[in-house]
Order: structure tokens, then C-alpha cells, then sequence
């Protein structure tokens, strides 16, 4: 079965893909053979996930929990939607509506379900490989990210980068959540934003203002960076003409206009203002309290406490996050230095994965000292590439300055993940390429100075497009 869904979609995909690819390659003056190398990026990067994936899935099929592990809270919602009960009992009961979570995912999960059957095998596979196609086709923005900011031959590094990037192999292939889908709206938005400044009339910032009201609605953390890029492409557009005023609006407007609908519905649902979810402040409440040898110690979650079960059902969600919130809240005003110290802890996870090699730590996390040294890697590399963007241009390093400074304040406040940076992966292989190759770049030209040669003019057309 595996096999002929495969074959299907790799069919079905493959015009629209390419035709997407011509589409970019037309706006970005990709050259000719760019759509073929895109389109064979997505390929073999789509080959991959799915070849991993029939390694990976069993975990998302085991019965334990009532398929617990197959979407958690998404897979109850989607579940609950798929039986005609609405977008509600996240959990395991019926508990009625619910905010938890943002409306994209569960949707699309449901309607899975809806005809593949509910936590069935298909519907699983179905589910990641569907997840699989969102991260191959990620290759595509990174690849132009790249080739926008830097040069063709930093987007070719960045575009193969990513499709054997190990995060966004496991993560889609094994891991049934809306990262892969989130990934792939944060490149999209971004690759979006850094074209707003020289667009004309408002199309580009109604584009932009709809995929991030729609990222908004997938994963509330793209909404911690897509105003911040919006706001740095109004400004620069402020600064370069009188025709400013009206695509800001324009994009404000289109953002609203997505996100209305659900915040109408928690509205009219719950009697208060739910802008996109219910649950940060009990995210606030797992990740601070006297268990400090984990980044997110068990014991806390609905999932894995029963007492904490019991007590969401009696107060219903909105009584149960508030209590949350004001726990949260009165710890970190007894223990303001912890708070700090953990905070700080937490900064550092985020960039190198490290948080303790106690061994009841590494107990819990048996993987994550390999976790440790890529993502350390990873930062260092994209470091250096954000560095060399600064020294060659403000306004090119800024996007991504501003990303990587906001989109991860949240984390620090409550906690994270590993999979919690996953949506910002792409940038951090796109600098991670440009830092490679000009770090080649600055290898060959002095071998260049002290030949005998002069240089040829393909080699003189090879370095203007490297400075461009």
C-alpha cells in the first residue's frame, strides 16, 4: 500500500512542483536549469523522508493510551471533529470545545480520518507522508531564501543541505505534529517578506499577510516573527519612497481577516478573548517549578498525571488554565532567582541542546548527546554565516537577525522542545551554506593572486555572482 501511495503522489506532484519551480525560477531569475535541480531536490529529499518513514511509523500506530502517540492532542481533536463532536475533548474524555490547539492541523488530521479511518494504519501513513511532503517541499523556499539573499551557489549548498538534513528527515517522517507544515510557512513567510520592499502595488503584502495569518493559525510561533519582518520590509519601504503607507495596511488587513474566524469562535465558545490558544499558561506551569533536572520534567502534564487530569475535568479548560497560569505565576514570584537561572538554562538549550549530563537526565533523554552536538554545530555555522551577511549588508542579515531574536522568547519563558526550533531550521541552513561557501570562496582567491596566470572570464563572472 505503501508503495502505490508513494508512486501516486510522486506522480501527481511532480507538474505541480515543477510548475511552481518555473513560476520562482521566472520571479528570482533562477537559471534555466534551476527548476530541474529544485524539482530533483524535492524528489529525492521526498524519497528519503518516506524510505524513513517505513521504519519510523510503528510508533504512531501503537495502541498504548488509546493511540496516544499518534497526533497527541491533535489526533484527539481530529478524532473528535472526524465523529461529528466538533473541534473539542483534546484529551481523553470528552471534555467538549476546546482552544488547546490552533485549527489548521487537527482540520487537515480530521479529514485524514475522515477517509482513511480514525488511528487506522493508513490514516497514519497517510498522515506522514503527507508531513514528508510538506519538509521535501521546504527545499524549494530554502533553496530561494538562499539564492535571494547570497548567490546561486550558496542556494545549491542550502537547498542539498536541507535535503538530507538530518531534523527534518526524523521530524517528518516520524513525528505526527504540525512542525513539518510550520517549517514549511515560516520559509514560505519569510521568502515572502524579502520581497515586499521592492513589490509593486499590494498583492505581495496581501500574500504575505495571508501566509502569516494562516502560519498563525497552524503554529502561534510564527506569529512571534512574521510581524517583526513585516514591520522591518515597512519600514525599508518608508525609507525608499512615498508608496509605504497603503501595503502595510494592506497585509494588517489580510492578516485579520484570516484570523477573525477563530477568534470569533473562541469568543462565542468560552465568553473571553482566546486570540489563538488556551494553553500558555500551563506551558508556563510545566516548565517552572522545583524539578529543575529536566527541561520539561514529567509529572506536570495532563498526559502523564492523572491528579492533573482529574482537575482539568472539573474545572473545564479555561478554570483549568487560569489556575495553571496564577500556579505559574506564584512560583516565579517566590523563586524570581531560579526563574532567572532556568530562564538562562533554557537560552542555552535552544542553541547547543544541552541541558545536564546527570545520569537521570540522560535516562530520560538517552539521544541527547548527538542532539547536542548538531544542533551546536548547526548554530555555529549558521553564526558565522550571519556574520558574513552583517560585514557584506545590513539590510540582508536583518531578516534573519530578527528571526532568530524573537522567535524564541517564548521558549525561554515556559520551555522547550527539541522539536521547538524545528521551524526555523531553514535559516539556520541557509546561513549555514553561505558560510560555507564563502568560506570557499575566501579560500580560492588568494591562490588566484599569486599564480601566473589572469583570470579567465568564466572565473571572472563566477566570483561577481558570489558578491552579488
Amino acid at each position: 500500500m505503501l508503495r502505490i501511495f508513494c508512486r501516486a503522489e510522486l506522480h501527481a506532484v511532480r507538474i505541480t512542483v515543477l510548475e511552481v519551480a518555473s513560476k520562482y525560477q521566472r520571479r528570482v531569475k533562477v537559471p534555466a536549469g534551476g527548476g530541474v535541480r529544485l524539482f530533483w531536490m524535492f524528489i529525492i529529499a521526498l524519497v528519503l523522508r518516506l524510505a524513513a518513514m517505513a521504519f519510523l511509523y510503528p510508533v504512531r500506530t501503537d495502541p498504548y493510551r488509546d493511540h496516544w502517540h499518534c497526533g497527541g492532542e491533535a489526533g484527539r481533536i481530529a478524532r473528535s471533529i472526524a465523529e461529528g463532536k466538533g473541534f473539542g475533548n483534546p484529551l481523553f474524555g470528552d471534555t467538549g470545545p476546546t482552544s488547546w490547539l490552533t485549527p489548521v492541523f487537527p482540520y487537515l488530521l480530521a479529514g485524514i480520518f475522515r477517509l482513511f479511518g480514525v488511528y487506522t494504519l493508513a490514516s497514519t501513513i497517510v498522515a506522514l507522508s503527507i508531513d514528508c511532503f510538506f519538509s521535501a517541499l521546504t527545499c524549494i523556499p530554502v533553496y530561494l531564501i538562499a539564492k535571494e539573499c547570497f548567490s546561486e551557489r550558496a542556494a545549491i549548498w542550502a537547498g542539498w543541505g536541507w535535503v538530507f538534513f538530518p531534523y527534518a528527515i526524523y521530524f517528518s517522517a516520524g513525528f505526527l505534529w504540525h512542525t513539518a507544515l510550520s517549517t514549511l510557512l515560516l520559509s514560505l513567510i519569510f521568502l515572502s517578506a524579502l520581497r515586499l520592499e521592492r513589490s509593486r502595488g499590494v498583492g505581495a503584502w496581501i500574500l504575505f499577510g495571508t501566509l502569516s495569518g494562516l502560519g498563525g493559525l497552524t503554529d502561534p510561533i510564527i506569529m512571534s516573527v512574521a510581524p517583526f519582518l513585516g514591520a522591518w520590509a515597512w519600514f525599508r519601504r518608508y525609507k525608499g519612497g512615498p508608496d509605504w503607507l497603503r501595503p502595510g495596511f494592506a497585509a494588517i488587513l489580510a492578516v485579520v481577516v484570516v484570523v477573525s474566524p477563530w477568534f470569533i469562535r473562541n469568543y462565542v465558545t468560552f465568553h473571553k478573548v482566546i486570540p489563538l490558544r488556551s494553553c500558555l499558561g500551563f506551558e508556563l506551569y510545566c516548565g517552572n517549578n522545583a524539578d529543575t533536572w529536566h527541561w520539561n520534567p514529567p509529572g506536570y502534564h495532563l498526559s502523564d498525571n492523572p491528579n492533573e487530569w482529574q482537575e482539568y475535568q472539573q474545572l473545564k479548560e479555561t478554570g483549568y488554565t487560569e489556575k495553571k497560569t496564577q500556579q505559574a505565576l506564584a512560583f516565579i514570584e517566590t523563586h524570581r532567582g531560579l526563574y532567572v537561572r532556568q530562564s538562562l538554562r533554557r537560552v542555552f538549550y535552544f542553541w547547543t541542546g544541552f541541558w545536564s549530563f546527570s545520569r537521570r537526565y540522560l535516562a530520560e533523554e538517552p539521544y541527547d548527546f548527538g542532539n547536542m552536538v548538531l544542533a551546536t554545530a548547526l548554530t555555529v555555522f549558521a553564526g558565522l554565516g550571519l556574520w558574513r551577511a552583517f560585514r557584506r549588508r545590513l539590510s540582508t542579515a536583518m531578516p534573519f537577525l530578527l528571526a532568530f531574536a524573537f522567535f524564541p522568547i517564548i521558549y525561554y519563558l515556559t520551555h522547550p522542545e527539541d522539536y521547538y526550533r524545528r521551524p526555523i531550521d531553514p535559516l539556520f541552513v541557509v546561513l549555514a551554506g553561505f558560510a560555507v561557501t564563502s568560506w570557499k570562496a575566501a579560500e580560492q582567491k588568494p591562490s588566484r593572486r599569486v599564480g601566473t596566470e589572469a583570470p579567465s572570464r568564466s572565473t571572472k563572472s563566477m566570483e561577481c555572482v558570489e558578491s552579488n
